[in-house]
């Protein structure tokens, strides 16, 4: 039985208990006495302490705990999680850099470096060590020095930063991809350039050149990274999820005359035999023929380059708040500079066939809001 159940022994009682047999003389009769006053109980610790405070001390400790981490760890589905592409589940940031990068040769697709990537790291960012690979495309620090470059334009270059390594990665490809074209061109190798290239990143362009083809040891990687191509196959079509604009007639004919000869969309290309978006028209125009700016502009770029040949991009500022860029390819002579303001049919150079082309004519691309789209609906059908 608990103590606060217990039953008081009253002071009188007790003293009663405590006589002694020694003679006493009759004492006269006490006179009646007032109940005593009973002593204060002691009891437990009531259903306060053992309940409430306890409750009291966890939820405390919880506050404390979510004050300082913001939360509970997040399960994947929070709202306020990062973003998500159609394609693949990756995150919707790395899309429009996926595809920049494959901007640099006509081997390799945004579908292929995203499949690589997926392989190599399964998109994680974080490396073993310090020392080893680093990144979602897992660069050593001695390839990093090779191929990495602050592309995002945040003051860092970093193996670390998604947007910077999937650059990267796609400069090196398109490095590995020019090797192996040449290789195959005067008969060395033989063999699909897409093929020719994951494997001479995996085992090096010397083994490739060693096997005349695809060796048996980058089997194993060339397998697994093409059975990922079709889960990022979104990323080779344009994206339109930014919404845009397209407006009727806002770009003059960058040519005389405009006889399409290879339109806007996916084709296989005659050179490459690689099946990829092909991002502008090409229009069929004698050699020489002038070329001229589709809109005033400013020249942002006028040089020479591996794919597109001799290439002159434009930039008109932005339409509706979206930045549109113009760029005409394999031109046989640039008679701009970077740098150069122009207006709507100034002389930007003469029709070619430089750079990976079959013959004479303009590959004209229109860029808005950072992603191609098809140049017909922006042109007008005469100056």
């Amino acid at each position: 039985m608990s103590d606060e159940h217990a039953v008081e022994t009253p002071a009188h009682e007790a003293v009663t208990g405590a006589e002694t047999t020694a003679p006493q003389s009759p004492a006269p009769q006490a006179p009646a006495q007032e109940p005593p006053v009973p002593r204060p109980r002691r009891r437990g610790p009531g259903a306060f302490t053992l309940l409430v405070l306890p409750g009291l001390l966890i939820l405390s400790t919880v506050a404390g705990f979510l004050a300082l981490t913001g939360g509970f760890p997040d399960d994947g589905n929070a709202a306020g999680s990062a973003p998500q592409d159609a394609a693949g589940g990756v995150n919707a940031t790395y899309g429009p850099w996926l595809r920049r990068s494959a901007e640099a040769c006509t081997v390799v697709t945004p579908s292929a470096l995203a499949a690589q990537i997926d392989q190599l790291t399964g998109w994680s960012n974080g490396g073993p060590t310090t020392s080893g690979p680093q990144g979602i495309a897992a660069f050593t620090a001695a390839d990093w020095k090779t191929w990495g470059k602050d592309d995002d334009g945040n003051g860092r270059s970093s193996p670390s930063d998604p947007a910077d390594a999937i650059m990267a990665l796609g400069r090196q490809d398109c490095s590995l991809a020019q090797q192996v074209t040449g290789l195959r061109t005067d008969g060395t190798v033989n063999g699909d350039l897409v093929d020719l290239t994951l494997a001479a990143y995996a085992v090096g362009t010397d083994a490739v050149t060693k096997a005349g083809g695809v060796p048996a040891a980058a089997q194993t990687y060339l397998g697994e990274v093409k059975a990922l191509f079709a889960k990022y196959e979104a990323f080779d079509r344009e994206d339109t999820s930014g919404g845009g604009v397209l407006a009727d007639a806002i770009l003059a004919p960058p040519v005389t005359t405009l006889t399409i000869t290879s339109p806007y969309g996916s084709r296989q290309h005659p050179l490459t035999g690689v099946t990829k978006l092909h991002t502008g028209v090409d229009f069929g125009a004698p050699q020489g023929a002038q070329v001229s700016a589709a809109r005033a502009g400013t020249v942002v770029f006028a040089a020479m380059t591996t794919a597109y040949g001799n290439r002159v991009v434009v930039d008109h500022g932005t339409i509706e708040g979206k930045r549109l860029q113009t760029t005409y390819s394999h031109l046989s002579a640039i008679e701009v500079g970077a740098g150069q303001t122009v207006q709507t049919g100034a002389p930007l150079g003469r029709v070619g066939s430089t750079g990976l082309s079959t013959g004479p004519h303009l590959h004209f691309e229109v860029i808005y809001d950072g992603y191609y789209a098809d140049p017909v609906p922006w042109l007008a059908s005469s100056g």
